[in-house]
């Protein structure tokens, strides 16, 4: 059953950031965790590809904009308090990771111990050229 409801994200105001999950629309993986703000938000459904806001560099962030590893986003969800969102996408490139992995959350915990699953598709020095790296 569907319902057409109204509602937005909860952006209080234009410096409010919500989290944001990544997730492939195809496998249901989570990619990565980022942050949104409403000029972030404007952005990713104007043009159909997520951009972030960068707390590190304090601004927008297109994702991809220098990996080539670009997200389309094929739905958008907003959780019951409309403070966190959920985009399926499309992932373009080998990953969503900087660090090279598929995944964000390649680590794991076993023990007193962090295992990384999967391997590094690609080197980050080789893809980046700022030391911010998207």
């Amino acid at each position: 059953m569907s319902l057409t409801v109204s509602v937005e994200p909860a952006f209080t105001d234009d410096q409010i950031l919500l989290p944001v999950i990544a997730q492939d629309a195809t496998s249901g993986a989570v990619l990565m965790l980022a942050y949104m703000n409403r000029a972030a938000w404007e952005q990713t459904l104007a043009t159909g590809n997520a951009v972030y806001f960068s707390r590190s560099r304090n601004r927008l962030w297109r994702k991809g904009e220098e990996s080539g590893n670009v997200q389309t986003v094929r739905e958008i969800y907003i959780d019951c308090d409309a403070d966190t969102i959920l985009l399926k996408v499309d992932q373009a490139g080998s990953a969503a990771c900087h660090e090279g992995y598929v995944s964000c959350f390649f680590r794991r915990r076993e023990g007193d111990s962090w295992v990384v699953e999967g391997e590094r598709v690609f080197d980050p020095g080789e893809v980046y050229r700022s030391e911010k790296a998207d």
